[in-house]
């Protein structure tokens, strides 16, 4: 069997969302500064000997945050149809980043949406 390598990066961003459909504190507007955590695999490393650059992780990563820092999740149109809750902002991030890195022969393993420093939602794909 091929060696099997990861690699994690960790950013965030702010925003405010409110969850529809939702009784309790949360059907409220309020916001988060969330934690991002990316986890990439692969089994072949580059000329350098790295799976990928960790700055290139990141940059994609923060293209996609950008998008949702300091906004309204709301009005974002994958939130229009999706709630905004940690589970799908981790969907929404591993399907683009998923794009992004799939004909390097890495894959996309996990999006953790830390919403606070005790509760996070991970998404693995299908």
């Amino acid at each position: 069997m091929a060696p099997l390598y990861e690699v994690k990066i960790i950013t965030g961003f702010a925003a405010a969302h409110n969850l529809r459909n939702f009784k309790g504190k949360c059907e409220n507007l309020h916001g988060h500064n969330w934690k991002i955590e990316v986890v990439l695999r692969g089994h072949r490393l580059d000329d350098c000997d790295l799976l990928i650059d960790f700055a290139e992780v990141k940059a994609e990563t923060n293209r996609i945050l950008d998008e949702l820092d300091h906004n309204y999740l709301n009005d974002i149109p994958f939130f229009q149809e999706n709630n905004p809750s940690s589970e799908n902002i981790a969907r929404y991030i591993f399907e683009k980043l998923t794009s992004k890195f799939e004909n390097k022969g890495i894959s996309v393993y996990s999006v953790s949406a830390w919403e606070s420093e005790n509760a996070c939602a991970t998404y693995y794909g299908s």
